[in-house]
């Protein structure tokens, strides 16, 4: 007497809630990974300031709109598949809580860059090229006017803040991952 196996898998059962969530983590934790690691340091070393810039500006909206997109399905999804989430939203020893936490991390960090950080750290970048301009001077000369300097300092703090955002939302995907990785995805 034989026994044969049957394996119920089909195509058609690829297409559901829990393959779209990890396509969409695989997707915002490898686009993450690659910006926050890779892009922006091949991109600064291999083209000058104003176009690493001008870069910068065309692409940062896009990767943070993305992200807040993203995240946003993820915790959604989240809390859809784990229905103890709200009634203990203020337990953060409870892990399904946790988890949520990280994915609205990841959403406000990045909004916070998308709709505050980054057109902030953008009008000074611009207020430096302008003056630059003006005074015929690279930012970054010795140099330069008090007044340049100053922006300089105040477009530091800024891409310091947008980094140190983007790295907490990174960091976030991480626990996320590690977490989905060892435990799974559904409740």
């Amino acid at each position: 007497m034989s026994t044969r196996r049957v394996d119920h898998r089909t195509l058609s059962g690829l297409f559901n809630a829990k393959g779209f969530y990890t396509l969409g983590f695989s997707f915002i934790f490898g686009m993450s990974l690659w910006v926050t690691f890779f892009a922006g340091i091949i991109a600064f070393k291999a083209l000058p300031r104003h176009q690493f810039g001008t870069l910068q500006q065309r692409t940062f909206p896009i990767y943070f709109n993305l992200n807040i997109i993203i995240s946003s399905g993820l915790l959604l999804a989240w809390i859809r598949n784990h229905s103890l989430v709200i009634a203990h939203a203020r337990d953060p020893t409870a892990p399904d809580v946790v988890q949520a936490y990280a994915l609205a991390v990841v959403t406000v960090s990045q909004a916070l860059n998308s709709f505050w950080i980054g057109p902030s750290t953008k009008k000074v970048m611009m207020a430096r090229h302008k003056l630059e301009k003006a005074e015929g001077k690279n930012a970054h000369d010795t140099d330069v006017s008090a007044h340049m300097r100053a922006l300089n300092v105040k477009f530091s703090r800024w891409h310091g803040l947008s980094s140190l955002a983007n790295l907490i939302a990174f960091l976030a995907l991480a626990f996320h991952g590690l977490w989905i990785g060892n435990y799974g995805i559904t409740a």
